[in-house]
């Protein structure tokens, strides 16, 4: 069977890599990024794929970055006909890109060329889109520029988030490089080039994106917030003090009031004025320097006084 390398880190990656296993594929090293501090307490803590790939007794590598690194030769040395990355997380440089004989194939969880880039889940969700999929592709020194060897929709619905979709993504992702890759070890696959009049990007999220606009309208702001959980988690403020969103609904209601304006609020809701007279409900949230919370057990038990009348979203 095929020898191959593995590269990826987050838990979107460890299905396909047991698939590869399963299937009987010769896995002779786990690329993983560095083991990182995790929570409040910054607990050291390896990635997923790390853990996985030691259950199965596999070779593990963890370059900081792989480029120019004692890693890369090791790779080299090994070897390999093939190299598959599932959000590794770094750019791989094309001295490593040219060491195996069948190239580089990349498992991409977005319709290419529709978001390249490292945050492609988040903003399928944020920018409302109907659907989503992965596409396996062929590595090329351009990110994510490569052509395509096959691509697999799947529908977003209105109860999913950014984990929710990352866990269908990933099974659809194995089914999909299972059924493709023998196709392309025997040379029955072309790639198709990508059309660079369709492209866009997803870049990483920034801290500045994270804060919610209430002159968006209600199914935007939900949007955003579902597309930011369970991370990196979309946020507003209350008189100083940070609330992170977690779980919102865009409401039938109507209102006049100014975007921020609590418009209602009783021992079980809170409901928020958005852009064009939309009104959303905040149904989870995790106040500062607390844990996850309903709305009922924050209202009840928070040390603010929220009224109607009032405004979020302002320091």
């Amino acid at each position: 069977m095929t020898k191959l390398v593995f590269m990826g880190t987050p838990a979107f990656s460890v299905p396909i890599l047991e698939g590869l296993l399963a299937e009987g594929y010769e896995v002779a090293a786990v690329v993983t990024q560095p083991d990182r501090p995790v929570g409040r307490k910054q607990i050291v803590t390896p990635t997923p794929v790390k853990k996985a790939a030691v259950e199965h007794d596999l070779l593990v590598l963890q370059p900081e970055k792989i480029s120019g690194s004692p890693e890369l030769e090791t790779i080299a040395e090994l070897q390999p006909e093939l190299i598959i990355t599932a959000a590794f997380g770094q750019f791989l440089p094309e001295k490593l890109l040219q060491v195996p004989r069948l190239g580089a194939i990349n498992v991409h969880a977005s319709l290419l060329p529709k978001y390249r880039g490292g945050a492609p889940v988040h903003y399928s969700i944020i920018n409302g889109d109907p659907e989503t999929g992965v596409t396996i592709m062929e590595m090329i020194k351009k990110m994510d520029a490569g052509g395509i060897f096959s691509q697999r929709s799947i529908p977003i619905t209105p109860q999913d988030n950014v984990g929710t979709m990352f866990e269908k993504l990933s099974v659809v992702g194995k089914e999909l490089l299972l059924e493709t890759l023998p196709k392309i070890i025997a040379g029955e696959l072309t790639p198709t080039p990508q059309n660079e009049d369709e492209v866009t990007f997803s870049p990483n999220i920034t801290r500045e994106q994270e804060a919610i606009d209430w002159q968006k309208t209600a199914q935007e702001v939900d949007h955003q917030v579902r597309g930011m959980f369970p991370w990196p988690i979309a946020y507003t403020t209350y008189e100083g003090a940070r609330w992170k969103l977690l779980h919102t609904t865009p409401t039938e209601e109507t209102t006049s009031a100014e975007p921020g304006t609590i418009v209602l609020r009783t021992k079980k809701a809170l409901h928020v004025a958005c852009g064009k007279g939309t009104v959303l409900a905040i149904d989870e949230l995790q106040p500062a320097g607390k844990g996850q919370q309903t709305i009922q057990a924050f209202l009840n038990g928070s040390g603010q006084q929220v009224a109607e009348g009032q405004q979020v979203g302002y320091e």
